[in-house]
């Protein structure tokens, strides 16, 4: 099921999109489902029978704005080097644990937004990634019990100042510019989703810059979340972002990197695609 949070000018709501029509999820009796509640399937399942029933008010997909489903995580905690392909296109070995780094949580966007080009900046490359929603808080999570605390999965593109990331010889200046972690369009739960065989595709003014598939992950979503959880307590509304295939900017020969006026869609098979623009700062 897609949910999606949305706005038509006033305050943002919770809906579910399914053939071009959002439903809005506020109008149950209960009010929209938290991202915990999103995660159990009763809840799914109550909600699909009050969109089949037609019990709910909807609009039309055109006539709305889409909203990043997490405007502001309380972490955002990012695989590298999490694809086969994405090792090999650097002539690395797969690392024996995940390497991690940080966003900051005000780097979202929303779709449609703007990825805002900094003065300064040279290199601003593009990253497609699957990213998983935290619905419930634990730690020390068992992998065997790692879904469980997923609350659903988004499109992240993690936006990379390589010159930024290169000369300070770290990840978090060059990863967190403002407007650098665009997400959505939807938020993906239930449904048979499988987020370790999905299709992911990023192109820039219509051209294909990756094209892939979960299946070549280096590590697989229920090995990040118990490998995360096992030093730092996961809450909901967390976001673990998966890692990007080959095909960055950086790596191609010559460098293919973004510039004002480019269009890029990043999209995940059953999740969506998100589309942003490049501005000058």
């Amino acid at each position: 099921m897609q949910f999606v949070r949305y706005t038509t000018g006033g305050t943002p709501g919770w809906g579910v999109l399914d053939d071009d029509q959002i439903h809005a999820l506020d109008a149950r009796p209960g009010g929209a489902p938290s991202l915990s509640e999103l995660g159990d399937g009763a809840v799914r399942s109550a909600i699909r029978r009050d969109v089949d029933n037609g019990v709910l008010p909807a609009e039309d997909a055109s006539a709305v704005s889409l909203l990043a489903p997490v405007p502001t995580p309380g972490k955002i905690v990012c695989a590298g080097l999490n694809y086969h392909d994405h090792a090999e296109e650097q002539n690395e070995e797969p690392p024996e644990k995940p390497m991690l780094f940080t966003k900051s949580p005000s780097a979202v966007a929303n779709p449609g937004d703007a990825i805002v080009h900094p003065e300064g900046v040279e290199q601003v490359d593009y990253e497609v990634e699957l990213a998983a929603v935290i619905g419930r808080a634990g730690a020390d999570i068992p992998k065997a019990d790692a879904e469980e605390y997923v609350a659903g999965y988004t499109v992240l593109n993690d936006v990379s100042a390589r010159d930024a990331q290169f000369d300070d010889g770290q990840f978090f200046r060059g990863k967190s510019y403002d407007t650098f972690a665009p997400m959505g369009p939807t938020l993906v739960a239930g449904d048979g989703f499988d987020a370790n065989a999905a299709d992911v595709e990023l192109r820039v003014n219509g051209t294909v810059k990756q094209s892939s598939n979960t299946e070549e992950f280096i590590f697989d979503v229920a090995d990040l979340v118990s490998y995360i959880s096992g030093f730092t307590t996961l809450r909901p509304g967390d976001v673990v972002s998966t890692g990007t295939p080959g095909g960055v900017g950086i790596f191609r020969d010559p460098p293919e990197l973004l510039e004002p006026g480019d269009e890029v869609e990043a999209e995940i098979e059953g999740v969506g695609v998100l589309e942003n623009d490049v501005v000058a700062e």
